[in-house]
């Protein structure tokens, strides 16, 4: 698998691209298959795994009695999947609806900009600023999702007296949408525009507020605690008694079947984990700053000459 650089001003973008139909090579990828992440725990159950087993083969004869028994073991697992398949797939509509939520941005913008073009032709500046400060909120909202605040390269490209006042603002994206408002606005008070066009534009402007709420919305709301906490408890009990139920009868082939059982349990609680917020830089992470560029290409092509 390889990673695929993306470099633009604000810096190094990695993004990873993969073949879905070649195997061979991701049974050896490191890169994005949370490895590092979970190394520790299943190190740790692996350790603890060697103990036991060396105890029950070669240790005393009164270690032999802890045993756990293998129906129960067999039955908390089977809860513990449903627990881990239903932290999965909450995780995985939480990355589907963000990026359907970008997919809306990338349209309204675009409706956005086309409007703009075409009806605020007759002002180019008035209908390029509005372009501009369309990609800018596209920039804008990457940002806030990862607790910065940015305007991307619209920054040297937009009035610097807005552009500071924007960003010293609460929530920039707001304060992009208020500025192609007032534009909008005052198009309507020049008679560029008639009343339908101004309210067909504010529709796009509320739709972009509306998409940039959803994606904070998905943000700031984590999976519940109780959830969480219980589903990493039963999980380490699981793990951690698994040797007792398993070594009876695989002998010293537990320590390699633990390491199998954890490395697959807390990849999977892991996995939920990576992808339950989609709008950080990590390479599982949905593709921003290829969507915000992709943006400012389609949005540059509509500028008025």
């Amino acid at each position: 698998m390889d990673v695929e650089a993306t470099t633009c001003d604000h810096g190094f973008l990695p993004m990873l691209n993969y073949d879905p139909h070649d195997w061979t090579n991701h049974l050896f990828d490191i890169e994005g298959s949370l490895v590092h992440e979970i190394i520790g725990r299943v190190t740790a159950c692996v350790v603890w795994a060697t103990i036991v087993t060396l105890l029950e083969v070669y240790g005393p004869a009164w270690f032999r009695h802890f045993v756990f028994p293998e129906t129960a073991h067999a039955l908390i697992g089977a809860s513990l999947g449903l627990l881990l398949v239903f932290r999965t797939n909450s995780s995985y509509d939480r990355f589907w609806e963000g990026r359907k939520l970008w997919g809306a941005i990338v349209n309204t913008t675009r409706n956005l900009a086309r409007q703009a073009s075409t009806w605020l032709a007759k002002d180019p500046d008035a209908a390029n600023e509005t372009i501009r400060w369309t990609i800018a909120f596209s920039f804008a909202t990457m940002s806030r999702l990862r607790g910065k605040k940015d305007l991307g390269p619209m920054e040297r490209e937009l009035p610097a007296a807005k552009t500071q006042a924007a960003l010293q603002s609460g929530h920039v994206p707001l304060a992009t949408l208020r500025n192609i408002s007032a534009i909008v606005l005052e198009s309507r008070n020049r008679s560029l525009i008639d009343s339908h066009q101004l309210q067909s534009m504010d529709q796009s402007v509320q739709l972009l507020a509306d998409h940039c709420g959803g994606c904070e919305r998905i943000h700031s709301t984590p999976m519940p605690f109780a959830y969480t906490v219980h589903l990493r408890r039963a999980l380490m009990i699981y793990c951690f008694t698994l040797p007792f139920a398993l070594v009876e009868k695989f002998g010293l082939i537990t320590i390699p079947v633990t390491l199998v059982i954890a490395y697959v349990l807390f990849g999977i609680e892991e996995i939920g984990v990576e992808i339950e917020d989609p709008f950080g830089d990590d390479v599982n992470d949905l593709p921003l700053e290829k969507i915000c560029l992709g943006i400012e290409e389609n949005l540059k092509e509509m500028e008025v000459a």
